[in-house]
């Protein structure tokens, strides 16, 4: 199958969907399928305001039309609502394409905590936007249940993965030199994160923040005795989380939290907020709690295997299969590449 995936969000940005479309690329790859991603560094490309690690496509319409006549998709996956994934639902409209989308961030909160621009606009718009395509794919539960309360239609269940391999309990001297027990934020650093909410508890030992974003500087001048060690990737991120005794996941807003399984699958127990993304990952892997700092303290108690354990139910392998039986033809009524006939939310997408 020849899939394009178009996605404002992708490299240089660190961040879960950009982590969860290049797994998911590698995976389909490895299966045999072609895969490839159109994202901003193909196009003229500005910083958005205040954010300067994510760069959006400038005008992309009639250069990524000319990129999708190149590559002759037989499925198209819209993954975001920025200015390529408006401008491809626009090509697909015009050139009467299925495709399908995904939903990962909770803009309407995000543009509210930044800008005067109410809730409801902007999940109107988000609506109309996803609306549009054959089917939406949303990772939880919780998060299913919430977009078909706000009238999004054709929801489909798409989890996510975890490296088992790479996230793994093993030695703990990530932090060696700061008072124990170890306190760890991972992610990026921005208001929607509600960092504040975990510097502001009252806890024993250290509290250490990897990432960065655009609210690092204030947060660092704020919380002088907060350690803030910067973006970690790959085996640096592991050891980062194996050597935490409690990962606490402040967000409100999220709507799932890879973090949350790289910290288990290390054997790192997770502290939240019973919210969406926390109350559909965490299980027995940590503590959920309104109060948080009472979650971090109860989740000292969680041994390093339960926490393991949780994580090791997510693969991306399984990740990987959803998405891929999700995907619908880019032409109504012709089989899909692999020989069999479009899913059912094919027909419904005929509305």
């Amino acid at each position: 199958m020849r899939l394009v995936i178009v996605t404002d969000a992708w490299r240089p940005q660190i961040n879960g969907v950009v982590r969860t479309l290049e797994r998911i690329a590698a995976e389909l790859s490895a299966m045999g399928d072609t895969v490839e991603v159109i994202g901003p560094e193909r196009f003229r490309n500005f910083a958005m305001p205040g954010y300067a690690e994510i760069r959006l496509a400038l005008l992309p319409r009639a250069r990524l039309a000319r990129l999708l006549d190149e590559l002759r998709p037989e499925a198209l996956h819209v993954a975001t609502e920025g200015p390529l994934g408006f401008a491809a639902r626009g090509i697909a409209a015009r050139r009467g394409w299925r495709f399908t989308t995904s939903f990962h961030t909770r803009f309407a909160e995000y543009l509210s905590a930044r800008t005067p621009i109410p809730e409801r606009a902007t999940w109107a718009l988000l609506r109309r936007f996803h609306n549009a395509g054959a089917g939406t794919l949303a990772a939880t539960p919780t998060l299913r249940e919430e977009l078909a309360r706000r009238g999004f239609r054709r929801i489909l269940p798409w989890t996510r993965g975890v490296d088992l391999a790479l996230f793994r309990p093993g030695d703990r001297d990530a932090w060696a030199g700061l008072p124990r027990p170890i306190f760890l934020y991972a992610g990026r650093v921005a208001v929607e994160k509600n960092i504040a909410a975990f510097l502001d508890l009252d806890l024993p030992g250290s509290k250490v923040v990897v990432g960065d974003g655009p609210q690092r500087a204030a947060l660092q001048s704020a919380y002088p005795s907060v350690h803030f060690a910067g973006w970690r990737e790959g085996e640096a991120l592991a050891a980062a989380y194996r050597g935490a005794d409690v990962m606490v996941f402040p967000s409100r807003t999220d709507t799932f939290g890879l973090v949350l399984l790289e910290a288990m699958a290390c054997g790192t127990p997770v502290a939240a907020f019973p919210v969406m993304g926390p109350r559909d990952v965490v299980g027995a892997g940590g503590v959920l709690d309104e109060d948080l700092r009472r979650a971090c303290l109860a989740a000292l108690d969680i041994p390093p295997a339960r926490a393991r354990a949780q994580a090791e139910r997510f693969s991306w392998a399984a990740s990987a299969a959803g998405f891929r039986a999700a995907l619908v033809s880019r032409e109504r009524g012709i089989t899909r590449a692999d020989g069999e006939p479009d899913p059912p939310i094919a027909a419904a997408a005929a509305e």
